[in-house]
């Protein structure tokens, strides 16, 4: 007999713990404390697990070879990660998907939302940055700890190529195993941990919290349409090829995505048909896609952006201008340690909830619906990553237009 999986197990208890929050009312509330011991040993790991991630992926570079191709690449995944945090946060704020829910019912007794300063341009830009890493990871500041991480990671793969003897990063990718393999022990009971949540969260609030999510669902798929369409044309523009035949050639890359929900799964099809139907030379797709799949993900920057938003219109809260860039800039940022480990996108948002002090218990709202977000992210993902790919290819002159239009080409 095949084993349930754990997205089916999730599915299938919250909807146990919705059906027990509304039958059994405040008889199951002591169930809250199951839930809170479940997200706190998630959130235990995350700094680690953050930092660990990405000077694993920086640091694995060769920077005396990546040479263009690789500033290109950074270029092209930041911009359409702030791109993608920034839509995310635009629909947030047009469609409203937070309002109409209790948030006392939902916080609990007891729990004040922190007044939120409004930063000025020069201080947004100034936040990113850390004075002391040892103090960022003692308060969990992940947006410092990302931005050293990145430098480190740098700087570890210039040590790395100069001295073949270097063990660091190889230190560095069994500590990275040792926490993936820590948060998968975790992620073992998350369906226990998501039916605590669910459930006492819907015995003190009753099914009006439920309706909501699905103008959640909806503004996120809009979102993520909008974006496709958007940077398919622009990547149209730029390579010079058709827009409809971009997309025709990009099907099966898609359909991949959206079945499987998983970038890592989906990249041996990206690597072919970057190949066959796209026309992207193997030197380039082999370098931005496993790339990409670790480095770029869009579909994460706006989900954590646009559920930033509406439970920030949950409790009430409201920004200012430059408090919505520093969103869309720190989904960017976090989409960087978005690990391919089961419920990634619980741990992405145990990442950035936190940084906008609002409070964790609020992502298990979201976990009913993880697995039709989870579609919605690994299509944005992959296909985002692929378009980068045909992106630097034109630069680099690395694109044949007759396997483009026509197919693969077949050798005589």
């Amino acid at each position: 007999m095949k084993k349930m999986s754990l997205l089916t197990q999730i599915v299938i208890m919250t909807i146990m713990g919705v059906v027990v929050g509304s039958l059994f009312g405040e008889n199951v509330g002591f169930l809250s404390v199951i839930g809170t011991l479940f997200l706190r040993l998630i959130q235990m790991s995350i700094v680690l697990l953050v930092m660990g991630q990405i000077i694993e992926a920086v640091g694995e570079l060769n920077p005396k070879t990546l040479g263009t191709m690789g500033v290109k690449t950074f270029t092209i995944f930041l911009i359409s990660s702030v791109l993608a945090g920034g839509m995310g946060v635009l629909f947030g704020v047009l469609f409203q998907p937070g309002t109409g829910i209790d948030s006392a019912s939902i916080s609990g007794e007891g729990f004040k939302m922190a007044e939120v300063a409004a930063m000025s341009f020069g201080e947004t830009i100034l936040n990113f940055f850390p004075t002391n890493i040892m103090q960022a990871l003692a308060e969990g500041n992940i947006v410092h700890v990302i931005v050293f991480s990145i430098l480190f990671g740098s700087a570890l793969s210039y040590v790395r190529v100069e001295d073949e003897e270097n063990t660091i990063l190889d230190i560095v990718k069994r500590f990275n195993k040792i926490i993936l393999r820590l948060i998968s022990m975790v992620m073992i009971i998350a369906p226990v941990g998501i039916f605590a949540l669910i459930a006492s969260t819907i015995a003190n609030m009753g099914l009006q919290v439920i309706l909501p999510l699905l103008k959640y669902l909806g503004v996120y798929a809009l979102g993520t349409l909008v974006y496709l369409v958007v940077w398919f044309l622009l990547t149209s523009f730029f390579c010079r090829v058709s827009f409809f035949r971009l997309i025709y050639n990009m099907t099966q890359i898609a359909i991949m995505a959206l079945v499987t929900t998983s970038s890592a799964v989906t990249l041996p099809t990206e690597l072919k048909d970057a190949r066959e139907k796209l026309g992207i030379e193997e030197r380039v797709s082999k370098l931005v896609l496993p790339l990409g799949m670790t480095l770029n993900s869009n579909g994460s920057a706006m989900h954590m952006a646009i559920t930033v938003i509406t439970i920030s219109q949950i409790y009430g809260v409201e920004y200012s201008m430059t408090n919505y860039i520093y969103i869309a800039f720190l989904a960017a940022l976090a989409s960087l340690a978005n690990a391919v480990v089961p419920g990634a996108g619980l741990v992405s948002l145990a990442i950035v909830v936190p940084q906008m002090n609002l409070p964790i218990e609020s992502i298990a709202l979201f976990a009913g619906v993880e697995w039709f977000v989870g579609m919605l992210r690994t299509i944005l993902n992959v296909t985002a990553d692929t378009t980068t790919a045909l992106i630097v290819a034109k630069t680099e002159d690395a694109i044949d237009y007759d396997i483009f239009n026509h197919g693969i080409i077949q050798e005589v």
